[in-house]
């Protein structure tokens, strides 16, 4: 059976590869939670990360010229969840997780 260490690098490796097919960078990845199922068949791996996220337009936004208004990006926390295979240590499935 595979340590948590390995589990935990796998579903980090699979969501790197996928990166670019999200759209997005993701900001401050991070490992938020880990289980062992109870038959100790697969690892649940949860990762955390901000994605950007469009402000709401202001209305006098059109108004102020762009090199003197501030740039503000806001980000929201997505989590995904991965099944790893515990003998493996395959990522056998990624879904999002809602909290």
């Amino acid at each position: 059976m595979i340590d948590v260490k390995t589990a935990v690098n796998a579903a980090y490796q699979y969501i790197k590869s996928i990166q670019d097919m999200m759209g997005s960078s993701l900001e401050d990845l991070r490992l938020e939670e880990v289980e062992l199922s109870e038959d100790k068949s697969f690892w649940w791996i949860t990762l955390g990360f901000n994605i950007p996220k469009k402000p709401p337009k202001n209305r006098f936004e059109d108004l102020i010229p762009i090199s003197i208004a501030p740039t503000i990006v806001l980000y929201e926390r997505e989590y995904k969840l991965f099944k790893v295979n515990s003998e493996t240590g395959e990522v056998e499935a990624m879904k999002i997780r809602q909290v």
